[in-house]
């Protein structure tokens, strides 16, 4: 176990073992030292939806957060699929995130904050990355949010 799964442990982060890939388009997509991470949801380990809903109507931002929160977890996963120990990771480059917006719901960074407040809490200083929350008019399954991402890998 790598240090950063250690500090996981501290924080009382468990990360399941589950494969969602697809058919047509990859979790995620190494070029070079960059980890390209596709869209990931707010979904359980068996991939059902755990938040539904517009923020700002069905669901809260403090939910939305606790989604964002739970995408990240959902990546993290996916980054230790991919690279084998999240030790590997030498930073979080790049974030987007897409919030399921109610037509009067304009803080999507807030709910973003959920998924960059937990990348410093698993990597610290390497967690910390440059991002964009934007609204959208509906998202798959009526999810209140997505993301993707860009990892730069240690060598």
């Amino acid at each position: 176990m790598g240090a950063t799964e250690r500090r996981m442990e501290q924080l009382g982060i468990r990360l399941q073992q589950t494969d969602w890939r697809g058919k047509g388009v990859a979790d995620a997509v190494i070029a070079g030292d960059l980890l390209f991470l596709s869209a990931h949801h707010p979904v359980d380990a068996n991939g059902a939806p755990v938040y539904v809903g517009r923020v700002g109507a069905e669901v809260t931002p403090e939910e939305a957060y606790q989604a964002a929160r739970l995408c990240a977890l959902n990546m993290l996963r996916t980054i230790r699929f991919y690279i084998g120990s999240l030790d590997r990771v030498d930073c979080v480059v790049k974030a987007l995130g897409l919030v399921n917006s109610a037509g009067d719901f304009c803080d999507m960074p807030a709910v973003m904050n959920g998924f960059s407040d937990l990348m410093v809490e698993v990597f610290g200083q390497r967690g910390r990355h440059a991002r964009a929350a934007m609204g959208a008019y509906v998202l798959e399954g009526n999810m209140p949010v997505c993301v993707d991402a860009i990892v730069r890998l240690r060598k």
